[in-house]
């Protein structure tokens, strides 16, 4: 059986990565374009790895393909924007709840936080502040429910970039990530759920005022 040369799905990694944490940060905006020959260059590869890599992306969210305009990096309107938070309030603070259930361990969400407090960047703050999100959920005991918030935790993070440009609100989630993890490791798992719940809520209410106000007022079960 013939094996696959690994180089090639090296640099589609490599190229796939790059591109992915430029967009994570805000470093590539929603609507920009990404041309390959370009991007080649940049990276120091061939066409193959980028365009490979570029499929991946589309697959996930991230960039849209289309046969007139090329690849762009997704534009996120408040319609898309809700249907991102609106699966984070279904399931996030649900695999919290879980989480802190079954008494498992937080270290990881504390260090991330711990990394958003002394990041120096706006781009080392935002990938700090989805893995402390990632270290709630994910120790929730159902793999497949990690899973799918992984798959949303992308394109929330497009909602993020967007509303950070328009309005920094840093100092506030900080406060709100804090008192999480506080009720998380007293064991209070519905307090917890309930401060997740008002989190997620608030902020695409902060980021799109006009479109939340229905997502807003479905609480999680025992909140206000």
């Amino acid at each position: 059986m013939t094996s696959v040369p690994t180089p090639i799905p090296s640099r589609t990694q490599y190229v796939l990565d790059a591109i992915k944490h430029r967009i994570l940060t805000g470093r590539l905006s929603p609507g920009r374009a990404l041309v390959e020959t370009e991007l080649a260059a940049q990276f120091g590869v061939s066409k193959t790895p980028v365009r490979e890599a570029l499929k991946t992306l589309a697959g996930t969210g991230l960039v849209v393909m289309s046969q007139y305009k090329g690849v762009t990096v997704r534009m996120m309107d408040a319609d898309m924007a809700r249907e991102v938070y609106d699966v984070r309030l279904l399931l996030e603070p649900e695999a919290l709840r879980r989480t802190v259930g079954r008494g498992a361990c937080l270290d990881a969400a504390r260090d991330a936080l711990d990394r958003a407090d002394h990041a120096t960047d706006t781009a080392e703050r935002s990938l700090a502040n989805r893995e402390f999100h990632r270290a709630l959920y994910l120790p929730c005991g159902n793999p497949l429910l990690g899973r799918m918030l992984d798959e949303v935790r992308d394109q929330a993070a497009l909602v993020s970039a967007v509303a950070w440009a328009a309005d920094p609100s840093w100092e506030r989630e900080a406060a709100e990530h804090r008192e999480i993890l506080r009720l998380a490791l007293d064991g209070d798992a519905d307090g917890a759920a309930r401060a997740l719940h008002a989190h997620i809520a608030s902020f695409i209410q902060r980021a799109f005022p006009s479109d939340a106000e229905d997502t807003e007022s479905r609480p999680e079960e025992g909140h206000r």
